[in-house]
């Protein structure tokens, strides 16, 4: 299998957007897409606040797949962990090894830059992925609660922050 993993581009929004679009239809969260051509433009392209690669195979004229990723950083380890936000290959290419493929790049360029964790979430009813995951050692962190503000929750604790008289630089 002759593949290619390439980082998309400004030029590239519309098939993130595409992709991200895919991912929330499997997901069964298509309900819950805010994003925009626009917000991708600022917050991946220009801002840099993730980084997004997609992967080709030889045989094929477009891409089968991506992923999106970030750092975060963990206060035990004093370094960076590189985190998969999302990652997804499209229906008729999945089985043949190209996630393990995105899998393995995204794992070599964590350890290239100095990270001791490569992290990510995934849906408890997804069990394919899941089962694929533990074969590679992937170990799920039961342990572990994520959890979540946005919306209303979200303003509620800034303006409650701000409505307290603490100053900060």
């Amino acid at each position: 299998m002759g593949i290619r993993i390439s980082k998309a581009t400004k030029k590239d929004v519309n098939k993130v957007l595409a992709y991200i679009k895919e991912l929330a239809s499997y997901e069964n969260l298509s309900k819950t897409l805010q994003v925009t051509e626009e917000l991708l433009i600022e917050h991946v392209f220009e801002k840099e606040h993730a980084t997004v690669i997609f992967i080709y195979d030889d045989d094929v004229d477009e891409e089968i797949g991506f992923a999106i990723y970030y750092y975060t950083f963990s206060t035990f380890l004093g370094k960076s962990n590189l985190f998969l936000e999302d990652m997804y290959i499209k229906e008729e290419a999945r089985g043949k090894g190209y996630g393990k493929q995105i899998l393995a790049y995204l794992a070599m360029h964590a350890l290239r830059r100095g990270c001791d964790r490569f992290e990510w979430n995934c849906l408890n009813w997804i069990k394919p992925s899941i089962a694929f995951y533990k074969k590679l050692g992937a170990v799920p962190l039961n342990d572990w609660v994520q959890f979540r503000l946005d919306g209303d929750e979200l303003k509620q604790l800034a303006d409650d922050f701000a409505g307290e008289g603490v100053k900060y630089d």
